[in-house]
């Protein structure tokens, strides 16, 4: 008991420092410095690429599985309506406010005094810590980098905040650009062809339209049309209108499927902006799962999307902090949810090590 509130405490610091260097997407760096700087003393040599840092337990072997345990340093920049200096860690009843305090910075601060405390243990899996970037808005820089340079990672925990409950699955997301296509003509004689008629079919296909696979964890893929535009003035027939489709996918097809199969369902040109925020979900037998589910923690599917769907491997999303508070104004996390997170994690990571052993 008295070695975690020493680690709990760490992890306060740490966070902290970390609050009083601004790291929006793509400016990590102050942040990453610390880090090192903060892994060295711990007895860990941390490797870098970009700001994204990451390091390996002792006694790493090829031939066992790799846990990863992750988390990211990126923030978004303030909003305006701050009451308070986003980068002062102010503590007041408890709370302990800056810019990324919930997201992520309490779960990295957790993390790695968790991967420190575990990193020169003898273990059967092999054990190491990233701590990326750019997260905030999937940048080329963040863990779309770090993956394919590393060794090998089999499954990973992701700390965001989820109030320390486990998320077996995220939905995807693709975003479709669509364009329905007409004649222009005089609106008063009635000539062309309305291509506003003809996405108006399109949009009324995708409100009832219905994949013949669905995920056992995540369920039906969701399909909503979210912006319209057509049209130059009021007398003329448009001959062009485009829509824009907000896709929520599942494991039970590749965002790539989701796509082709929406194109040949349709009259009008479909464009994903992107494919890669993928749909992730592991079922509960799952070491991982089974791990949280020992660690008394509830295994739900979560609604917002993390580096979870940057990930081709099984993961799980269990962070410090309420998702609620993410992004908002005089951001704020719980000292006694950092005492209780670091906790958790030890925890998890016990029952994980019992049960991978077996």
């Amino acid at each position: 008991m008295e070695e975690l509130k020493l680690r709990s405490e760490r992890a306060i610091a740490l966070l902290k420092e970390m609050i009083r260097r601004p790291s929006p997407t793509g400016e990590e760096e102050a942040v990453a410095d610390l880090l090192v700087e903060h892994l060295r003393k711990g007895g860990v040599e941390p490797k870098r690429l970009y700001n994204n840092v990451y390091a390996y337990a002792e006694g790493y072997d090829p031939k066992h599985e790799t846990l990863m345990l992750n988390s990211h340093i990126d923030t978004v920049r303030p909003v305006a309506s701050y009451t308070r200096d986003p980068y002062s860690p102010d503590e007041e009843d408890g709370r302990i406010y800056g810019l990324g305090s919930n997201d992520a910075g309490a779960s990295v601060a957790a993390l790695v005094e968790t991967f420190l405390a575990w990193a020169h243990k003898p273990l059967p899996f092999n054990l190491m810590l990233a701590i990326s970037t750019e997260e905030e808005r999937g940048g080329e820089r963040g863990i779309r980098a770090l993956l394919p340079t590393i060794n090998k990672v089999d499954m990973a925990i992701v700390g965001e905040p989820t109030d320390m409950q486990a998320a077996i699955g995220e939905r995807g997301l693709v975003v479709l650009d669509c364009t329905a296509h007409g004649k222009s003509g005089h609106a008063a004689h009635s000539e062309g062809v309305n291509a506003i008629y003809a996405a108006i079919k399109d949009i009324e296909q995708l409100q009832s339209f219905k994949f013949e696979r669905i995920s056992p964890l995540l369920g039906d893929i969701r399909i909503s049309t979210t912006m319209i535009s057509a049209g130059t003035q009021h007398n003329i027939i448009p001959d062009s209108c485009s829509f824009v489709v907000d896709v929520r996918t599942t494991d039970a097809y590749t965002n790539e499927e989701v796509v082709e199969i929406i194109a040949k369902a349709l009259q009008s040109d479909v464009t994903p902006r992107s494919t890669r925020i993928r749909a992730s979900a592991i079922d509960e037998s799952h070491p991982l799962a089974v791990a949280a589910t020992r660690a008394g923690r509830s295994l739900f599917v979560s609604h917002t999307s993390s580096d979870m769907s940057r990930m081709n491997f099984p993961t799980l999303k269990m962070g410090i902090g309420d998702t609620h508070r993410s992004h908002s104004a005089d951001e704020y996390v719980l000292r006694s949810e950092i005492i209780e997170g670091v906790a958790i994690y030890e925890d998890y990571l016990t029952q994980f090590t019992k049960q991978y052993g077996n």
